[in-house]
């Protein structure tokens, strides 16, 4: 099992929990991003800046059992395909049984956006955020230990 991190977006923080929960239980952290950005891992994947290269990277470097940390739920929805695990970084579990109502309701926002109307961006971090990422992983990483 590893932990590989779509690091482009990836909030520092959660970055930071990934690393302090993969040293306590000996799980290695893969990070893939961009050159353009600045990551300080003991494994790190460095791709180019086309849109989907960091996402084609973290695919390939998925395996059944390991648990990936992205935003983008396209992209979960094919890890999830992959038999792996997949967690934002606010802790959401992106599972078979709620990756096809994300993705609907991605398609109808951009819809929306299409046509000219404006949505939301997200909020501003806050840190009951990474305390339940925090669990989540320590949790996924303890199931998957004692099976």
């Amino acid at each position: 099992m590893k932990v590989v991190v779509d690091a482009d977006a990836c909030p520092r923080a959660v970055l930071q929990i990934c690393f302090k929960i993969s040293r306590k239980y000996n799980v290695p952290v893969w990070t893939v991003a961009s050159f353009n950005h600045d990551i300080d891992s003991q494994y790190h994947v460095v791709v180019g800046s086309d849109s989907q290269e960091a996402d084609l990277k973290v695919i390939n470097l998925t395996e059944k059992g390991d648990i990936v940390v992205t935003q983008d739920w396209g992209l979960a929805a094919m890890i999830v395909g992959k038999q792996a695990k997949c967690l934002n970084p606010n802790g959401r579990e992106y599972h078979s049984e709620n990756i096809d109502f994300l993705l609907e309701e991605r398609e109808i926002k951009a819809k929306y956006r299409r046509s000219g109307g404006r949505t939301k961006g997200p909020k501003k971090r806050a840190t009951q955020k990474d305390a339940n990422f925090f669990e989540a992983l320590e949790k996924m990483i303890v199931e998957d230990s004692s099976e």
